[in-house]
This record gives structure tokens, C-alpha cells and sequence, in this order.
């Protein structure tokens, strides 16, 4: 097996192959969305550029923004999970929706705003299905609140994809997102699909451009220097966790010492003490006996 160098879930790679391949995306977004390719009327691309300057952001996000018959559509792949995916995709749903909002616009001007997701992770444990929708509903009557609220999620890794069939085309999209080797890019091909087929050849296509290979190189630099900023800062905050260690160790220690020293002090005291009243009372003509029994000792 030859593993790809890079996989349709690069996110540099996804934007750059399906904007430049619109009837492609059309075609992926109507299939996602479960919509027949025909009723998309109006499809524009809002997000299209890819500005250098901002691949060596490490927050910038490779996403598709897309106006679908009026409505608000945003596409993205995401390969790993840091713990507050489902958050992070509710905070990019209402920044849609709520950046619709024109001035002199009235509320029910706004357009459905729907967020689609392909992970490369497992999102929904006590799930087998590798495609979960959400709305906004009532949770006893099941009602639904308002359909301008839809979030999409697609699991890779719980897609089955040993029987793939010509007819079932979201599971043909999705096992070129899964898809890992050259191999497995292949078993696509061969079932000669024209949509697919179309897509391999703009994925062989567009990683030999040299626009391609250059904004990798930024992308890289990034995460890069990102991860040597990271491994800098955890050697000095173990550095300062040390000195602050020994500080905090050498400070103890005097207290403790402080502490033992007074403990030993008022013993010898007591027992200096207890020294001269014995000898004291000898003085006084008193035995032994009757010192034990005075002193209880």
C-alpha cells in the first residue's frame, strides 16, 4: 500500500480543488445536503481566495462559504479533534446566520444558516450512523423551533466502504475524503464514475501546481513554528517549575528548621528546669523516693 501524501481532507488541498472545480463542489454540496443537483438555482462561492498572508495564521480556517439558493452554507473538513469540535462548528453557525443581517433588514429576513462537517474523527460514540443532522427543536414535543438553524456532521471513520456501489453517491464522496492510499484512490476510479473520476484527476491536478506547493510550504512553516513556540514554552514553564520547586523547597526547609529548633529549645528548657528543682529539693533534705513521688517522674 502506498499512503498518500496528501488526502482530500487536507484543508488546503479541499479548498483549492473545489473551488477552482465549482461543478464539482455543486455537486458534493448537493449530495451532502441530500437535494437534487437540478434544484440548485443560485450557487455562489463567497470565499473563494486564499490569501498567503493568512496561512501562517494558526487560526485560519479553510473553509467553503457558499450562498445556495439564498441560503447560508458553509463546508469544511476537519482532521482533528480537539475536544470542542461541536462548540466550534455552533460558533461558526451563528456567525453565518448572524452576519446576515442587513441594515434596515427585519429578523425574518435572515436566511437558513446551515454548517456541513466532514471529520475525520468519531464525533457521537452511542451512534453506528456516520451522518448526524441537527435542529433546533422542542424537547418533548419534538417541534421545531425555526428551520434556519441545521448543522451536518459526517464521521469518516464509521463510513463503511468494502461494498461501495455506483449508485450510492455520498458514500462515493465520502470514501474520497476517507480515502488514505493511492490504492484506494484507485478502487474509485475503476468504478468509473464520471464524478469521481473528475475528482482524482483535479486532486492529481492541482498537488503538482506550484501555487499549491508553495502555500503547503507556508501552511507547514506555521505549524511549525507554532509547535516550536509550544515545545519553547513548556521548557521554560518546566524551568520556572523547577526554580520555583527549589524556592519553595528551600523555604519549607527554614521554616522547618525554625519549627524544630524552638521544639528542641523549649524541651532543653524544661529539662534544665526540672534539673534545678530536683537538685533544689536534694538541698532541702528531701530523698529520692519522695522527689519521684512529688515531681511524678
Amino acid at each position: 500500500m502506498t499512503e498518500l501524501e496528501y488526502k482530500f481532507t487536507y484543508d488546503l488541498l479541499f479548498k483549492m480543488i473545489f473551488t477552482k472545480h465549482v461543478k464539482l463542489l455543486k455537486s458534493l454540496v448537493a449530495t451532502l445536503l441530500s437535494i437534487p443537483l437540478e434544484s440548485i438555482e443560485q450557487f455562489e462561492i463567497r470565499n473563494a481566495e486564499i490569501p498567503p498572508e493568512t496561512l501562517g495564521d494558526k487560526f485560519c480556517r479553510l473553509d467553503i462559504n457558499m450562498a445556495v439558493n439564498g441560503q447560508r452554507v458553509d463546508l469544511e473538513v476537519q482532521v482533528d479533534n480537539d475536544g470542542d469540535f461541536p462548540e466550534r462548528s455552533l460558533y461558526y453557525w451563528a456567525r453565518e446566520y448572524s452576519t446576515a443581517l442587513q441594515v434596515g433588514d427585519s429578523y425574518s429576513d435572515l436566511p437558513k444558516a446551515i454548517v456541513i462537517s466532514i471529520v475525520s474523527f468519531t464525533m457521537f460514540k452511542d451512534y453506528d450512523g456516520f451522518h448526524s443532522e441537527f435542529h433546533a427543536l422542542e424537547v418533548t414535543r419534538h417541534t421545531q423551533l425555526t428551520d434556519k438553524f441545521c448543522l451536518h456532521y459526517f464521521e469518516l471513520p464509521k463510513l463503511p466502504v468494502e461494498n461501495l456501489s455506483k449508485t450510492d453517491r455520498l458514500s462515493l464522496w465520502l470514501a474520497l475524503f476517507k480515502a488514505k492510499t493511492e490504492e484506494d484512490l484507485k478502487k474509485i476510479e475503476e468504478m468509473e464514475v464520471e464524478e469521481m473520476q473528475e475528482a482524482i484527476s483535479a486532486y492529481k491536478t492541482v498537488t503538482v501546481t506550484s501555487e499549491f506547493k508553495e502555500a503547503t510550504r507556508l501552511r507547514e512553516l506555521a505549524r511549525l513554528n507554532e509547535a516550536s513556540a509550544l515545545a519553547h514554552a513548556k521548557r521554560e514553564g518546566k524551568s520556572e517549575g523547577i526554580r520555583e520547586g527549589i524556592q519553595t523547597g528551600l523555604q519549607k526547609g527554614r521554616q522547618e528548621g525554625i519549627q524544630t529548633g524552638l521544639q528542641k529549645g523549649r524541651q532543653e528548657g524544661r529539662q534544665e528546669t526540672l534539673k534545678e528543682v530536683i537538685d533544689n529539693l536534694k538541698n532541702s533534705g528531701i530523698s529520692d523516693d519522695d522527689i519521684k513521688r512529688i515531681l511524678k517522674i
